[in-house]
């Protein structure tokens, strides 16, 4: 067991991070439980497609509004303090909300509204949660790490958590709620061993909040590689959440994919995921970033045009197996390589700005998808990914080998 836990976790990350990977995977099976009692509750309380969206909404929008300001406080506070509290905030809503239910009092209304509480204490968590990594292991060591923190996230979010949380709420309405907080109190626990210096990374802080984000975007604007690394970002969250908007309608209709067959495309992608991070660390050994990144890419051009022309349920799986392979490597890489580029005080202003190009570009690429498929068919929305996807990439192929060595340009331009 103990070497299994060191192959797994090996001792140079330290101490510190196993018990940050700890939280992370605890409060991920937490907010995977809550993927599938969510909507479930939902749905209990209203069939009126409008609320059932602006429920989901809710969690996804505050990043949009409070989301640098998140990112600021992260490099102004005691980061480890930053997280406790938030996730202490999500775990008194959460117990709020099993407070309601079980009494009987729950209605759509009082839903939203926790839905929108718990969607900003959770901006504060994800924007602080990144910046503790490169705080804890070195630069060299951030593939592995990001890697490992992804494993949990795909496990807990995708694979074990839904399940759990659909089976407890068939027993129970409100026991998926119950275990949640209990995820996200342990989550606290655990951070709270955190060996962190204590106080803000930065010192003493003499600046406006104002002052801090416009740092952070003109540090952004001034790195070219963590700029056009963005602009990547941005561009291929609009170009995947397309398709990805009307993908149950692309599954039953054009695939023919039955409902009970439509929660097997995500386990796929799930255990494609898990593949790709648990060998992301012999990747990143053996494979040159600059070509890993690319090849990255190029598999996700490349399955947006399969899919497309996918009209079988045995191509549709082991397509979303190949795409959570890839993906989770891509994920996994760019956080990495922009951690190791980004001053250790900017990393939340600068991390924040990227969570707002993910949720601006998913929430843009769903309504283009739902708008290109209501006029041209199910499938436009993966030729619409294909195309934009791949001239993105042709017009980025060379700056590829920049980003990938960001971190050397960042510290030559110091």
């Amino acid at each position: 067991m103990t070497r299994l836990v060191e192959t797994v976790f090996p001792p140079r990350l330290g101490t510190g991070f196993r018990w940050l990977v700890g939280s992370s995977w605890v409060t991920n099976l937490g907010d995977g439980v809550l993927i599938a009692a969510g909507p479930l509750l939902v749905a209990s309380q209203t069939r009126d497609p409008l609320l059932v969206a602006a429920a989901m909404i809710a969690l996804q929008v505050p990043w949009l509004f409070i989301g640098l300001l998140a990112g600021a406080l992260a490099d102004r506070l005691d980061r480890r303090l930053v997280i406790m509290t938030a996730n202490a905030v999500r775990a008194l809503v959460l117990a709020g909300l099993c407070a309601v239910i079980a009494t009987g009092q729950v209605n759509i209304g009082l839903v939203i509204a926790a839905m929108l509480a718990l969607g900003t204490a959770e901006t504060f968590v994800d924007a602080t949660a990144g910046t503790l990594t490169p705080m804890l292991v070195d630069k060299r060591d951030l593939g592995i790490a990001n890697s490992r923190l992804m494993a949990g996230m795909i496990t807990g979010n995708q694979l074990v958590g839904p399940a759990v949380g659909a089976l407890l709420f068939s027993v129970g309405m409100v026991w998926p709620f119950v275990l949640t907080v209990a995820c996200v109190a342990a989550g606290v626990v655990l951070v709270s061993r955190i060996g962190t210096p204590p106080g803000a990374v930065r010192g003493d802080v003499d600046t406006h909040i104002r002052r801090d984000i416009a740092d952070g975007l003109r540090w952004l604007m001034g790195n070219p590689p963590v700029r056009t690394l963005a602009v990547i970002i941005v561009v291929f969250n609009v170009t995947w959440a397309a398709p990805w908007s009307v993908l149950v309608l692309w599954a039953l209709e054009r695939v023919g994919i039955e409902e009970a067959g439509f929660g097997l495309l995500t386990t796929a992608a799930a255990l494609g995921g898990l593949l790709g991070t648990f060998s992301y660390g012999r990747l990143e050994r053996l494979v040159p970033l600059a070509t890993l990144m690319r090849a990255v890419l190029l598999a996700e051009v490349l399955f947006h045009l399969a899919m497309a022309f996918t009209t079988s349920p045995w191509a549709a799986y082991p397509l979303m197996f190949f795409f959570g392979a890839y993906a989770f490597v891509w994920g996994t890489l760019s956080q990495a390589v922009r951690q190791r580029a980004v001053p250790s005080e900017l990393q939340g202003r600068v991390g924040s700005v990227y969570m707002v190009c993910v949720m601006g570009g998913m929430l843009l690429g769903g309504l283009l998808g739902g708008l290109i498929a209501r006029e041209w068919g199910l499938t436009a929305p993966w030729w619409f990914a294909f195309v934009g996807s791949g001239i993105t990439l042709a017009l980025v192929w060379r700056s590829l080998a920049h980003i990938a060595h960001a971190d050397e340009a960042a510290t030559a331009a110091a």
